[in-house]
């Protein structure tokens, strides 16, 4: 299988400001961001008029007075206007006056906010109170949003309705879930919360959240007119009483990946095209497969096979031909959602924005009491928090894979990388093909430790467990005696506990058979956390006994110095004039 996606072109942000104060704090965002410009013209209004019509953002350093006068009559739609941020004279603040969440003006606030050294100033309903927008779940959204926001924000019942279960993140209590009503009937009074793949007839009361759930199948002759493949699908998914917003991806038969319309279409869509060995096309059952299909592309069906493969699909639209393509689509059962968040090593300012979000978007948080206790202020109302103590690693990967199998939203929570002598292993190992995984980076103990012992990793190392709990002494030893053969800065992980008290002591012996006494040693304990310590040593010098499993021991090369009380391993780089 191959996924392709068109490259998305960065938002471009146009920079207003009218003083030279202004001018030094657009400069500062300029020099940081590409993709933004100043934006020159007679006036500051002219200049901001201009902003609107040619930019994706705006950054005004502007009274937000004067930003509202100029704008306001060139106010049209939240889904398609720029987002603004306005910034005072003074940078002490980044207010996210317009396009919040649809134009990204409250992440946007956020961004200048960190450059410039400024509050970022929101005002969203859903962000200041800590409930989840109904257009930040990553799902288009449609129908009422302003009317059914507003009544789950004023705590007003809500139906929530769906024809199976979607990973939704943590929603408060007014919202309930309600069966969809019986076909034929009307549904009840009062707001809903629907989620669907089908077309909604507008009521004033219902937001219509648009799930990831339609595969559309494509096959072509060369040379298909772009055109043609959108009018097509456009076509069938009218017909079929289908909306385009809940389009997966494209998929179809790997010597079509090439193919410019239907590239183009999944680009214009803003879909993945997924493409499969005609192999694998050939063993899907469909309802109708084609000889001349198969004499051509060596599988007797494109375009219903590979809408249909994957897994948990049913066919909605058999397929449907124009001149130069042909066009199916099914309906594929949801998926589990199980996000793997490095949490980093402690500190609040080292945890990942990214991490952030993914708290938020979570209906389940799993992961070691002292963890969850870390981030237990990030969590939606509503959050279900599964937390336990040491030892229950395996327990905790079990369960976080279960709930997400269950189609929930879920987060399983580690410190540091999740993927670095954490839970992504463990949990990777029971989730399959039921559950979308999405791992997200986090600043690891070692990176935090070598950042406060100067530049230990600035050439090549290695990160060793001296845990022998899951792994023998003898293959550790190996891998020790490897690491000081190669001469590489080595990370220990894991280094001694009260009772594994000899581990360490010998791992440093076989290191130091390879490399000279004086090689620099670096130990820090709870690294980015309270109780920091910084220690700096030899191999002849170190004392075991300041080392617990709270510390990272770094174990320079022959190469490594200390120069001004750091631990530098020199690059190697030389400049030429």
């Amino acid at each position: 299988m191959t996924h392709t996606r068109g490259t998305a072109e960065p938002r471009q942000v146009g920079l207003v400001a009218a003083t030279a104060a202004g001018r030094r704090h657009a400069s500062v965002l300029a020099d940081a961001w590409p993709h933004a410009r100043l934006v020159e013209a007679g006036s500051a209004a002219d200049a901001l008029r201009d902003a609107w019509t040619r930019y994706d953002a705006i950054v005004a350093f502007l009274a937000t007075g004067a930003v509202v006068r100029i704008l306001a009559p060139l106010l049209g739609d939240k889904r398609t206007d720029p987002a603004v941020v306005v910034v005072d004279e003074a940078a002490g603040h980044a207010v996210a006056l317009l396009g919040g969440h649809a134009g990204g003006a409250n992440a946007l606030a956020a961004e200048v906010g960190a450059l410039l050294d400024a509050v970022p100033v929101v005002t969203t309903a859903t962000d200041v109170t800590g409930l989840p927008g109904l257009d930040t779940l990553g799902w288009p959204v449609e129908g009422a949003v302003a009317a059914v926001s507003r009544a789950i924000l004023d705590g007003e019942p809500v139906a929530l309705v769906a024809d199976t279960a979607w990973p939704l993140p943590a929603l408060p209590d007014n919202v309930r879930v309600v069966p969809p009503p019986p076909a034929g009937r009307a549904a009840p009074g009062g707001h809903r919360l629907l989620v669907t793949d089908r077309l909604v007839p507008p009521d004033g009361r219902t937001a219509v959240l648009r799930p990831p759930s339609l595969v559309a199948g494509v096959g072509a002759s060369r040379g298909v007119p772009a055109g043609e493949v959108r009018a097509l699908l456009e076509r069938v998914l009218n017909a079929a009483g289908l909306s385009p917003a809940s389009l997966r991806c494209l998929a179809s038969v790997d010597v079509k990946a090439d193919e410019v319309g239907i590239r183009a279409t999944a680009d214009a869509l803003r879909v993945p095209l997924v493409t499969w060995p005609a192999a694998e096309l050939a063993a899907v059952d469909v309802p109708n497969p084609s000889d001349i299909v198969r004499a051509a592309v060596g599988t007797p069906s494109v375009a219903e096979a590979a809408a249909l493969l994957g897994g948990g699909a049913e066919l909605l639209v058999p397929k449907t031909a124009s001149a130069m393509a042909t066009v199916a689509v099914a309906r594929h059962a949801p998926r589990g959602r199980l996000a793997l968040v490095g949490l980093g090593p402690g500190a609040a300012d080292l945890r990942t924005p990214r991490a952030v979000t993914e708290l938020r978007r979570a209906a389940v948080v799993v992961g070691l009491d002292q963890y969850v206790e870390q981030v237990r202020d990030l969590l939606r109302p509503g959050t279900r928090v599964l937390a336990s103590g040491l030892g229950a690693e395996e327990e905790r990967a079990r369960t976080a894979v279960a709930e997400a199998t269950a189609g929930h939203a879920v987060a399983l929570v580690g410190s540091g990388d999740a993927g670095v002598y954490a839970m992504a292993s463990p949990a990777l190992e029971y989730a399959d093909e039921r559950v979308d995984v999405v791992g997200v980076p986090g600043v690891t103990a070692g990176l935090a430790a070598a950042a406060l012992l100067g530049a230990p990793l600035g050439h090549d190392h290695a990160y060793l467990s001296l845990s022998d709990l899951h792994t023998p002494w003898e293959v550790i030893a190996r891998r020790v005696t490897a690491v000081a053969q190669g001469d590489l800065v080595a990370l220990l992980y894991n280094p001694r506990s009260r009772s594994r008290d000899w581990q360490l002591p010998e791992a440093l012996r076989l290191l130091g058979a390879h490399r000279p006494p004086e090689t620099p040693v670096g130990v820090v304990r709870n690294a980015s956390r309270a109780g920091q310590r910084v220690h700096l040593a030899t191999l002849a010098t170190l004392d075991p006994a300041v080392v617990d499993m709270y510390s990272v021991v770094v174990v320079g090369s022959s190469r490594t110095r200390v120069i001004a009380g750091r631990m530098v391993t020199p690059r190697g780089y030389r400049w030429r004039g």
